[in-house]
């Protein structure tokens, strides 16, 4: 692991902690750039799969016969 200085805004950080529920700085930090980090790979597989859909790969599961699980 590395060790960053970081200027941060108190108000900010106590806000992201109550969020998170940590109780330090750098649990605080450390869990707001994983959140990130997931919100991120979240879009990226949203817009994935929203590019698959425009070519109408779903096409055939909107149509309800075709559902085996709902039959």
């Amino acid at each position: 692991m590395t060790n960053h200085e970081v200027d941060t805004d108190s108000e900010v950080l106590a806000d992201a902690a109550e969020l998170y529920g940590t109780t330090t700085k750098d649990e605080t930090i450390v869990a707001a750039l994983r959140d990130a980090a997931a919100r991120a790979r979240r879009g990226r597989a949203l817009d994935e799969l929203m590019e698959i859909a425009a070519t109408g790969q779903f096409d055939e599961l909107v149509d309800k016969r075709n559902r085996p699980w709902k039959k």
